[in-house]
């Protein structure tokens, strides 16, 4: 049994200094405000609001997004987590659940399952999904069809039909409304390779090409129906005021967005956010130090923190308050911090400590606790059975226990 699963409750009340590590800690003050934040700028818009789970994991964080049910519909990326926010259905905040995997034959049977206590929605973004949902609708689709909405890509090349492709994107179009085991609710877009940006600009560009690419395929869809657009990752999330195209009476505008509570070093990267709007830290504990090699040994390797990298810095997090040390290789147990501000990383160990640079030694010391920024939060987070929810003085106040697996 994992020490922190089984004893977490143990730890409320006490500081971070008292955890056992690695831990991942999230600063409920700036979690709260990065989601209010968020919640500003959609409510003047006037658009509707689809927060995705896959981050964090948890009811609590979930509650948060939803606003006590102001927004009634998620994302999910797993069925864990479909399943996870069922208790939201039943306290009468959530209505409806899109799975964010374009659909596949074998996930039907627990989805059909799951329809029965929630609204659920699905993604197509290939005809030979609406044929595999045409094949089991009777044994698993129940009495109604599926609402889909249609992925389109629009430069991640990660799934979605190419916004360019017309001829595909009408042919998609017309299989969904010719089969009586599906509905088009929608079309959605997730423009992951925005976090590769570095300026506010440019997230606001690929926010408009996300918009623009919803609309063209809502217009090919015809305007004698209602549907749903939902446009959105984090990065572009965070610059949805810049929005001003106008959306046509038969669409109803949503944006969707998932990192965004807790933030991270990716984020950080695409100059949307600012250093103190990341809630999530990874407290670890200096193992060894070597002067030699001017580097120091941490609890915190792969699993924790993930190869993830952040765009703009170096290796694969940062030690917070020491702006120049970061983790500059990584195992599965072990991560190395080293200077990041006068070498480059790869070179660090074998040139030693830099001219002018304060060695390890005066830095780090055996048995100092550290907290990390990580690179990306989505990926650090699942590594962890709990997290330790602190106030602005890092005391525990609350513990979350997110849902696990796929």
């Amino acid at each position: 049994m994992d020490h922190t699963l089984e004893h977490h409750a143990s730890y409320i009340g006490k500081p971070i200094s008292a955890l056992p590590t690695p831990a991942l800690v999230i600063s409920l003050p700036v979690l709260r405000r990065n989601i209010d934040a968020l919640h500003k700028h959609v409510e003047e818009l006037g658009i509707g609001f689809r927060p995705h789970v896959k981050t964090l994991k948890t009811l609590e964080v979930t509650r948060l997004m939803l606003k006590g049910g102001k927004y009634r519909s998620i994302v999910a990326s797993t069925l864990a987590e479909v399943h996870g926010v069922l208790p939201l259905v039943e306290e009468g905040l959530l209505d409806e659940c899109l799975y964010g995997m374009p659909i596949y034959p074998g996930c039907l049977p627990r989805l059909a399952e799951l329809r029965k206590k929630v609204r659920i929605q699905l993604m197509v973004d290939n005809e030979q999904q609406v044929a595999a949902l045409e094949e089991t609708f009777e044994t698993h689709g129940g009495s109604a069809s599926w609402d889909v909405f249609i992925k389109l890509d629009v430069g991640s090349r990660r799934a979605g039909v190419d916004q360019a492709d017309t001829e595909a994107l009408r042919s998609l179009v017309d299989r969904v409304d010719s089969s009586a085991a599906t509905t088009l609710h929608g079309f959605y877009v997730h423009a992951g390779h925005s976090y590769g940006g570095r300026r506010r600009d440019e997230a606001e560009a690929t926010l408009n090409v996300e918009l623009s690419a919803v609309l063209a395929a809502a217009a090919l869809a015809g305007n004698d129906r209602e549907l749903v657009v939902s446009i959105g990752s984090t990065p572009t999330a965070h610059v949805v005021a810049s929005l001003k195209a106008a959306v046509p009476h038969n669409v109803r505008l949503e944006l969707h967005a998932g990192n965004y509570p807790a933030n991270d070093l990716q984020q950080l990267s695409t100059g949307v956010i600012a250093e103190a709007d990341q809630a999530a830290r990874v407290v670890a504990e200096v193992c060894s130090v070597y002067p030699r090699r001017n580097e120091a040994l941490i609890n915190a390797g792969v699993v924790a923190m993930s190869r993830e990298v952040a765009g703009a810095y170096p290796g694969f997090g940062r030690v917070v308050g020491k702006p120049d040390w970061g983790i500059v290789r990584l195992s599965q147990e072990h991560g190395i911090i080293g200077n990041t501000s006068a070498v480059d990383s790869d070179q660090s160990a074998s040139r030693g400590q830099a001219p002018g640079v304060e060695g390890v030694s005066e830095q780090f010391a055996v048995g100092q606790r550290v907290s990390l920024c990580c690179n990306h939060v989505c990926i650090t987070a699942a590594a962890f059975f709990a997290f330790y929810i602190v106030d602005d003085h890092d005391v525990v106040q609350e513990t979350w226990v997110p849902w696990k697996g796929w």
